[in-house]
């Protein structure tokens, strides 16, 4: 077998001894190695097969780790791991104990930062480049950033402040949505490569130092000739809005065209100001499946790499995630039957709504559906708006991605009461997008801030019963919990569950050695572990709590005066979570001697891994529940 140029590259040092040339040969190499990985391992293919040429590009130019590169939400830097010396290890990617799937500090000294949200990047760079000026060092700083985060509020707000520090940094703008047209394209490459051009920078600045010094005139001709500039370049080049903010503008260029990003990013990389360079890119690019279906790419499950489907392996998996009745759908279909009847209801989702099960929601009722981009903070003040003008606003977002909107979800939502309805989607372990995408937090972030329902189905049935009961609520907010994919292991669900009263729960199996309080999916777990004890003699009484808050006190007190014995169970931290506020409650109300014991998440980030590994890695498995019980039990 031939070597590959590949095969020599160990860090971005080696990059530099090849020649221009090579690199589309070296890309091409990169590539390969992704689809094959990917294919068996799963994860954003589409996003990072049309970052390659770009992450040469910057590497190529710049002398990282000791220059700096942050990724905005990092799906797209594939290539930056295996160029960075991590391409023997890429085949445990988003493996247990394997490489992330995101940049992760502690796993390489090229990756700065730990990344997984959205639009955060230029706000640390900025920061990085402050720091940098401080300590009088001269490090460069990029940070890349996609069109899609480039919308979030934090991005803006960090451009405006990059414009007003005019700290040197250089922001890199990866475009893989709009084209370029032939004619535009043209002249703005043209108008680009002179802008761009070192000796018409010096120039510049020397002319402007020059009329400086004229009495009275000088600085009308530097406005004058800056506008003539500026007037012509927003005639070619959709870049003023940059410009104005107090950041230098180039682009338009492919980024797919690795000489171009070289000879770019090497006019510009010097010019000690704070610089956004704009490329385009094409998802998927040198894969002809994801070329043409990028979303369905944009994160996969294994695939056979010869005709772009999913594997018989993935099938498994996908029927054991997400049965044909997931808890998306299910929640996808409800609100259609809702609105149907209610032309109150509006759905709010933040670029996700094929994640969240409101694309058919989307095509039904067009004009009472919002899509606001990558912007929870805005999704969440927006619904908050709707629900202050008689609306019913759902807004559906993941987990994870709604702890941007904390301040916007006390502030413009339970601090005016409104009758908002949060469904938290993917909350709990998500599997192998690791700690950036648990969901791990809602219970305690939600869970203290006044006026606001929190609930947790513990299967879809019940899911779209709570759903119908907080449309109907009028009393404030609502939040609903949910994790990714079904409860089909130990489905429940049968259409005869009891109905939803406000801080009821619902008891699922008597008994009177041990009570278990389980929340959401976690109750079907608690049942099977109960199955395990009965076996073993111990015969648990197991109760949905359904409501996290209020939490229905009474009916767990009247459980354990009985037992003398209590287990809650939750898919969240254990801090400020359902267990602790079973305990502030139960603690002045209950006079026996009880045992109490919370089975939660650790205070700590969890890894990236396999769902149902994790789980039994954190005691949340039903063996695992079945076998801290039996042990209280003995003790």
């Amino acid at each position: 077998m031939a070597e590959r140029l590949l095969d020599n590259i160990n860090n971005p040092g080696d990059l530099k001894k090849l020649s221009v040339d090579e690199l589309p040969i070296l890309a091409q190499e990169i590539r390969e190695m992704i689809i094959n990985n990917v294919a068996f391992s799963g994860g954003h293919l589409a996003s990072s097969l049309g970052a390659v040429e770009l992450i040469i590009g910057i590497h190529y130019c710049l002398n990282a780790p000791e220059d700096i590169i942050i990724w905005d939400v990092g799906h797209q830097a594939y290539a930056h791991k295996i160029l960075t010396g991590r391409k023997d290890r890429f085949d445990t990617l988003r493996k247990i104990g394997g490489l992330s799937g995101f940049p992760n500090k502690y796993e390489s000294e090229y990756d700065v930062f730990t990344t997984g949200h959205g639009s955060t990047s230029i706000s640390t760079a900025l920061g990085m480049a402050a720091a940098r000026d401080l300590e009088q060092k001269n490090y460069k700083v990029v940070a890349v950033i996609g069109d899609a985060s480039l919308g979030g509020g934090m991005a803006l707000e960090a451009l405006n402040h990059a414009g007003h520090l005019h700290k040197d940094m250089l922001v890199i703008l990866n475009d893989n949505e709009m084209s370029i047209s032939k004619s535009v394209g043209a002249l703005s490459k043209y108008l680009n490569r002179i802008i761009t051009a070192p000796a018409y920078n010096k120039i510049r600045k020397d002319v402007e130092n020059l009329l400086s010094r004229v009495p009275r005139f000088g600085f009308r001709v530097i406005r004058s000739a800056r506008r003539l500039e500026e007037g012509l370049k927003n005639l070619l080049v959709p870049g003023m809005l940059f410009e104005e903010l107090g950041l230098r503008y180039f682009g338009p260029i492919d980024g797919n065209n690795i000489a171009a990003v070289i000879g770019t990013i090497k006019n510009i990389i010097n010019m000690n100001e704070p610089v956004l360079l704009h490329v385009v890119t094409k998802k998927g690019k040198g894969y002809s499946f994801a070329e043409k279906g990028p979303e369905k790419f944009h994160g996969i499950s294994s695939f056979n790499v010869n005709t772009g489907e999913k594997t018989a392996a993935a099938d498994i998996e996908k029927q054991d995630v997400e049965s044909e009745e997931s808890f998306t759908k299910a929640f996808g279909s409800k609100i259609i039957e809702m609105a149907e009847r209610d032309k109150k209801i509006v759905a709010i989702t933040a670029a996700m709504p094929e994640g969240t099960g409101l694309d058919k929601f989307a095509n039904l009722f067009p004009d009472r559906f919002f899509d606001v981009g990558m912007a929870e903070q805005h999704a969440v003040g927006f619904a908050a708006g709707l629900a202050r003008a008689g609306f019913k606003p759902v807004v559906a977002i993941y987990s994870t991605f709604l702890q941007r909107s904390y301040d916007q979800i006390l502030h413009d939502v339970c601090l005016q009461n409104l009758n908002v309805i949060l469904m938290l989607d993917r909350s709990g372990l998500v599997g192998e997008d690791g700690p950036t995408h648990h969901g791990a937090f809602d219970i305690s972030y939600i869970g203290h801030l006044p006026n606001i329902v929190s609930m947790a189905p513990k299967d879809e049935d019940e899911l779209k019963n709570m759903f119908e009961w907080a449309v109907s609520y009028d009393k404030g907010p609502v939040a609903i919990r949910y994790p990714r994919g079904s409860s089909y292991a130990f489905h429940t669900g049968s259409g005869n569950s009891a109905p939803i009263n406000l801080g009821k729960g619902e008891l699922l199996k008597q008994g009177k050695d041990v009570t278990i309080a389980g929340v959401g999916y976690m109750s079907n777990i608690a049942l099977e572990a109960a199955s395990f004890l009965m076996n073993e003699g111990i015969d648990c009484e197991v109760i949905n709590a359904r409501f996290i808050k209020p939490v229905d006190i009474d009916l767990i007190i009247e459980s354990v005066l009985k037992t003398e014995k209590l287990f809650t169970i939750e898919e969240g931290v254990i801090g400020g979570g359902f267990g602790s506020g079973v305990l502030e409650l139960i603690i002045d109300k209950v006079e026996k001697h009880i045992i109490i014991k919370n089975i939660a998440l650790p205070d700590r980030f969890i890894e990236h891994g396999d769902r149902q590994v994790l789980l039994d890695k954190y005691g949340l498995s039903s063996k695992k529940i079945a076998e801290a019980i039996k042990k209280e039990w003995q003790r």
